[in-house]
C-alpha cells in the first residue's frame, strides 16, 4: 500500500487504513485526514512565498487559531533549523532547506501520525545528518507516530525502532534491525576485488579455490572484477576466514577482498534482487 493510499489521495481498490482512534480512509476521510501530517517526496512549496508565510498559509489551512498561529510558526522554524531562512522565498531554497521546510509543514498541528516520503532524498550529507538530528528530536519530543520510506538503511537505522522492507508492493519482513539482522543476516559477507585479468579459466580456478576453502560459502552477485560471497555458517571463526581469504590472495594475486557482518544495507540488497529476478 502506498503512502498515497494511507493519506487519502488515492481510495484503495480493497482494504482498508484505520488509525488506532478507529476513524478510517474510507469511511470517515475527513477527520481521518486531520490527524494527518504528510511530508511528500516532492516538496509541495509555493515559490513566491517565503518559509514563514508558507508554514502560516498552512497552519491557516490547518485551522490554527490566528492568536497562536505566530508562536507556532516560530516553533517550527527553530525545531527544523530555518531560523536563517525564515523571510526568505522558498525558489532560493537549498534541497536540504526545502525538505526540512516540508518537514515543518508535516508537523503543523502536531498530528498523531507524521508521513515522511523518502525525506532525505536529493539532500547533501551534511544537510541529511542535521534532518536526521531533528527528526530524532521530533520521534522524543512529540506524541506523534512517525512512518517514512526510504531507500537508505543507514537511515533506517538511525531513526526506526521498527523496519519493513516490501518487495513487488509485498511486505517480506518487519521487526527491529537486530531482529532483521538476526534472522536474515547471520553469517559473513566476503567481497573479493580482482586485477582487470580477461582470462576465464583464472577466474574459475579461484572460484574452485574459494569454494573448496570455504565449503560453506555460496555466490550472491558476480561483477567483472568484484565478486560477492556469502558465508551462512556462524560457527566459522574469523581468523579461519581471514587466513583462507589471505592465502587466496597471495595465491591469485588478488587486488584486494573484504569480510564482514552482513550489514543490513546487504540484507535490503539481497530482497531487492529478488525484486529483479
Amino acid at each position: 500500500m502506498s503512502l498515497g493510499m494511507i493519506t487519502g489521495d488515492l481510495l484503495p481498490t480493497f482494504g482498508n487504513v484505520t488509525q488506532s482512534g478507529g476513524l478510517s480512509v474510507v469511511h470517515d476521510m475527513m477527520a481521518y485526514q486531520q490527524q494527518l501530517g504528510y511530508c511528500p517526496q516532492f516538496d509541495p512549496l509555493l515559490d513566491k512565498l517565503s518559509g514563514r508565510e508558507t508554514l502560516e498559509l498552512f497552519g491557516r489551512l490547518r485551522g490554527i487559531q490566528e492568536n497562536s498561529l505566530a508562536s507556532l510558526v516560530n516553533r517550527l522554524i527553530l525545531l527544523t533549523d530555518l531560523s536563517n531562512y525564515a523571510d526568505i522565498k522558498t525558489e532560493s531554497y537549498s534541497g536540504g532547506n526545502k525538505r526540512k521546510l516540508s518537514l515543518a509543514i508535516a508537523l503543523m498541528a502536531d498530528p498523531a501520525i507524521i508521513l515522511l516520503d523518502e525525506p532525505t532524498s536529493g539532500v547533501d550529507p551534511g544537510a541529511r545528518r542535521r534532518i536526521w538530528t531533528t527528526l530524532s528530536h521530533i520521534s522524543k519530543s512529540f506524541c506523534s507516530s512517525i512512518i517514512l520510506t526510504s531507500h537508505s538503511m543507514q537511515e533506517c537505522e538511525s531513526l526506526c525502532q521498527r523496519i519493513a522492507i516490501m518487495v513487488s508492493g509485498q511486505l517480506r519482513c518487519l521487526g527491529s534491525s537486530q531482529h532483521l539482522r538476526a534472522k536474515y543476516g547471520q553469517g559473513y559477507t566476503i567481497v573479493v576485488k580482482f586485477k582487470r585479468i580477461e582470462n576465464e579459466g583464472y577466474l574459475q580456478e579461484v572460484r574452485s579455490h574459494i569454494m573448496a576453502a570455504i565449503p560453506s560459502a555460496f555466490f550472491t552477485d558476480q561483477h567483472e572484477t568484484m565478486w560477492t560471497l556469502r558465508v551462512p555458517d556462524p560457527t566459522v571463526g574469523w581468523s579461519t576466514l581471514f587466513e583462507r581469504m589471505q592465502d587466496c590472495k597471495v595465491r591469485f594475486d588478488l587486488e584486494d577482498y573484504t569480510i564482514s557482518d552482513t550489514s543490513l544495507e546487504q540484507i535490503f540488497v539481497g530482497f531487492a534482487r529478488e525484486q529483479r529476478t
